[in-house]
């Protein structure tokens, strides 16, 4: 039996399981392409590359399968390189392919040439440079389990044009040689056993708990855990959903724009517990005001992690599903009725609030209606900036993979073909992006891929005319000089521009228009849906934490 190159990349594919591929053609992936044509999962044809890597990044998130991109050589492939930074900052497990010119025309600055593997080794877990088809199927196979296991992250595997045309006599080897690379799963005994010791002694504990307790599916034991140790959570951007923030003992999001109460409750603790967390700066404030009273305890998959910003007392190294199985089983539970008293006490002077302007739309009231219109069970999407702060801030998340957002990178342009990517990977889940006039237009090319495959995609604008995250810094620091973040008068009508694209258009300039176009949205289901909610301009995001401050140094927002 004769096989190309690219035949034996399809088959390899279709042994992963691979259900979809995002991705646009090219001069060095024709032949590929001209084989996925008959390819038995499906293509979806994007508008530029940057959007298929974040689609492969929002199926991953959303499925925690390995999503999968393809991109030309030169141009193709380094429009992905945002994307696969994307991904790497948050430990999303992608492939990605990219073309790449002949093999002995690499390094002659040949036509469409660029040297992909140099350009991402920084962004990647991993990567190769396929010099031989008869090594693809051994590749393909090492390329998905290092994607996908340990820390997760990006892989890339660049392909040669005459590799990919290269006929391939006979069976191939496929074992994977990877003797460097073990990952480590279970904890040390020892180190599991001081961790529960020091959760039974404390008397002020927090579990601080980051994405690594989402990606290795691990929040039914962080549940237990919590709720056996009695012990409240506070969650980082990317631990969304780990924890019902409807039950008593969450503290919601902690940080830059946590709550007041997750902040005072880290500040204040005596134990704090990390799990799947890397004390990113966002989260720490100043660095000697982060738990100063507190013993840390570091549960992680990445030994590079732990003391990496914080200096622990008890590193744990290991899959967080299975040291908080073993945790469970040592915890004692413990009334702490001091310390929940206090909490519920900053709870209750302290709630997330903001004020109401008469018809003026706000945005955090338009999410507390996309809430209540989706009964909480909406799968949320966002862009970065205001926006994403008021999702995490006002939408309550109880399931993991419900909140797909770019939290290291902070990529604006990564909500809809996020999005995109989530709706292929979940048709059984309501979609919704919540995105802003700054971040929806870097990447609106991908609407028309949202409506050519009629996508039901809910997209709520939060439109201020403003790049709102950069404009509350100018507002705050910089003595209201709001240098070139005004977009107001540069804007496009979206609504009609979503009608372009073949999509619904829904204008809302009043508040009582919040509700009635909700409504009308959810009842659209061939095709995505853009509500232009126009907000109140100069909203700002708050409690907020300066920089360089300890996070319990809060502005509060309120007079």
């Amino acid at each position: 039996m004769v096989r190309t190159g690219a035949k034996i990349l399809v088959e390899s594919l279709v042994e992963q399981g691979v259900e979809h591929v995002f991705g646009l053609p090219g001069g060095a992936v024709i032949a590929l392409f001209d084989e996925l044509y008959e390819a038995p999962f499906k293509i979806v044809l994007v508008r530029h590359e940057q959007g298929a890597g974040h689609m492969a990044d929002g199926y991953a998130r959303a499925t925690g399968k390995v999503g999968v991109c393809i991109a030309t050589s030169g141009p193709g492939a380094t429009n992905l390189v945002t994307a696969i930074a994307t991904a790497y900052m948050d430990s999303i497990p992608i492939v990605a392919i990219t073309g790449q010119v002949k093999t002995h025309l690499i390094g002659n600055d040949a036509f469409q040439e660029a040297d992909v593997t140099g350009i991402t080794r920084p962004a990647t877990k991993h990567n190769y440079l396929v010099k031989d088809a008869r090594e693809l199927g051994r590749i393909v196979r090492e390329a998905f389990h290092v994607a996908s296991t340990g820390r997760p992250g990006p892989v890339l595997i660049d392909l040669p044009g005459d590799v990919t045309a290269q006929e391939v006599e006979g069976e191939i080897d496929t074992a994977m040689q990877l003797p460097g690379y073990r990952p480590s799963a279970g904890g040390h005994v020892r180190q599991i056993q001081k961790a529960a010791e020091a959760i039974n002694d404390s008397e002020r504990p927090v579990l601080y708990v980051g994405g690594g307790v989402i990606t290795s599916n691990a929040s039914d034991e962080l549940r237990e855990l919590a709720r056996k140790a009695n012990t409240p959570v506070t969650t980082t951007l990317m631990g969304l959903g780990t924890f019902p923030e409807t039950e008593s003992l969450s503290l919601g999001m902690l940080g830059m724009h946590g709550t007041v109460y997750a902040n005072y409750a880290v500040t204040n603790c005596d134990l704090l517990i990390a799990v799947g967390a890397r004390f990113d700066d966002r989260v720490t404030g100043k660095l000697d005001g982060f738990a100063p009273h507190a013993r840390i305890i570091h549960v992680d998959i990445d030994p590079a992690s732990i003391g990496k910003n914080i200096e622990v007392e008890i590193p744990v190294v290991g899959d967080a599903k299975k040291i908080l199985g073993d945790l469970v089983g040592l915890v004692e539970h413990r009334q702490r009725e001091e310390w929940l008293g206090q909490i519920e006490k900053w709870k209750r002077d302290f709630p997330l609030s903001y004020g109401l302007d008469g018809d003026v739309v706000k945005p955090q009231a338009v999410i507390e209606e996309i809430y209540k219109v989706t009964d909480g069970k909406a799968l949320i999407c966002t862009d970065v900036g205001q926006h994403q702060m008021w999702a995490a801030q006002y939408y309550l998340y109880t399931e993991p993979r419900t909140m797909l957002t770019s939290g290291g990178l902070g990529t604006m342009g990564f909500g809809l073909p996020a999005s995109i990517g989530a709706q292929f990977g979940r048709s059984d889940k309501l979609v919704f992006l919540i995105t802003s006039d700054g971040s929806l237009q870097m990447n609106i090319q991908e609407m028309c891929t949202a409506a050519g495959n009629k996508l039901p995609i809910k997209i709520a604008l939060l439109n201020n005319g403003y790049l709102g995250m950069v404009r509350q810094w100018q507002e705050l620091f910089f003595n209201r000089r709001y240098s070139h973040t005004y977009l107001g008068d540069k804007n496009p009508d979206f609504g009609k521009l979503a009608e372009a694209y073949g999509a619904t258009g829904i204008l809302v300039e009043r508040m009582d228009q919040v509700r009635p176009a909700l409504e009308r949205a959810m009842e659209i289901d061939d095709g995505p849906v853009l509500m232009d909610f126009h907000t109140a301009p100069e909203e700002n995001v708050f409690p907020m934490v300066p920089t360089g401050h300890a996070i319990d140094r809060m502005f509060s927002g309120l007079a």
